[in-house]
């Protein structure tokens, strides 16, 4: 009714309520917006534990994030890097991707620690070893559209970006679904297989 879209409703909610510079705080106050006010497909709490369980493991330096949306998921990686460590995140929809810049930033997270690049993943991946910097990501997190799943994967095996040992880690596999990605990462021979059983967002 009011002709403001749900994302900008949602960051005019942490403005007010979040505490700048504080993601921990940035992403609980996101989340009571969609237990309590409008639904997000956010990564949320419950989903939100096993990144933060597998970055704690991995321990990444380079992490590429394929479907930036409203920048949950790119606080939820960046506050669990290391120091020195860089996150590059990929988000195809112009209006998604300024109200991430801005949820991102008001976490605390700059430039140098969070790179968001816009624009669609075909077109993005095999540009980010000569305009990016990024040489090979140790961890993937994939937010993106589903049917995008296994065209992207092979695109990032095909440009040589994936580090011996990433951890590519998809979400929604089973419902919406990405049954094609699924049966490559299981048969293809490259891949040691997990799925994380979780419910769906709030």
């Amino acid at each position: 009714l009011t002709g403001v879209p749900r994302e900008h409703r949602a960051y005019q909610y942490l403005l007010a309520h979040a505490i700048p510079g504080d993601p921990h705080h940035v992403l609980q106050t996101f989340d009571r917006w969609c237990y309590h006010c409008e639904h997000l497909s956010c990564v949320g709490p419950v989903k939100g534990r096993i990144v933060e369980r597998l970055l704690a493991e991995r321990a990444p330096r380079r992490v590429l994030e394929l479907g930036t949306y409203c920048g949950y998921g790119t606080v939820l990686l960046a506050q669990g890097l290391l120091p020195g460590a860089r996150l590059y995140t990929v988000e195809v929809n112009p209006e998604h991707a300024a109200v991430a810049e801005k949820v991102i930033r008001l976490a605390g997270f700059d430039e140098q620690k969070v790179e968001l690049i816009v624009g669609p993943s075909e077109e993005v991946i095999p540009q980010l070893r000569e305009k990016h910097g990024l040489l090979q990501a140790d961890f993937i997190f994939m937010d993106h559209w589903k049917r995008c799943y296994l065209r992207d994967l092979q695109l990032l095996e095909s440009h040589q970006l994936l580090a011996p040992g990433a951890t590519v880690l998809a979400d929604n596999v089973l419902f919406p679904g990405a049954p094609h990605f699924l049966q490559y990462a299981k048969t293809c021979g490259r891949y040691r297989c997990k799925v994380h059983r979780a419910s769906l967002e709030y």
